[in-house]
């Protein structure tokens, strides 16, 4: 018989104890949530809120600019490729008749 790669474990019949899944999964009871009150949540959302970090009106305006660059790139890209592809299209289906 051949030695098992994984010591311990049993190969070839069930081992006691588990499913038809391969295993059982013990899940460990954890603490019970503490629940906190709406004036503490409000001013937990408050102290996170006064952490942000807003960007400038020059970083959102380039921001903006790139992300137009970015659009007018890729619509002339798929232009493009929609035009050679057509024009593909056109000389296979042209050769059959």
């Amino acid at each position: 018989m051949a030695k098992s790669k994984f010591p311990g474990r049993r190969t070839g019949a069930k081992a006691q104890g588990a499913s038809a899944s391969g295993g059982t999964v013990t899940v460990e009871p954890t603490e019970p949530k503490v629940r906190t009150s709406p004036m503490q949540f409000l001013s937990q959302v408050r102290a996170e809120g006064r952490k942000i970090v807003w960007p400038s009106r020059k970083e959102t305006w380039i921001t903006s600019v790139m992300v137009f660059i970015m659009v007018l790139i890729a619509a002339v890209f798929f232009w493009i490729v929609d035009l050679g592809l057509g024009w593909s299209i056109e000389k296979i289906i042209s050769i059959g008749s």
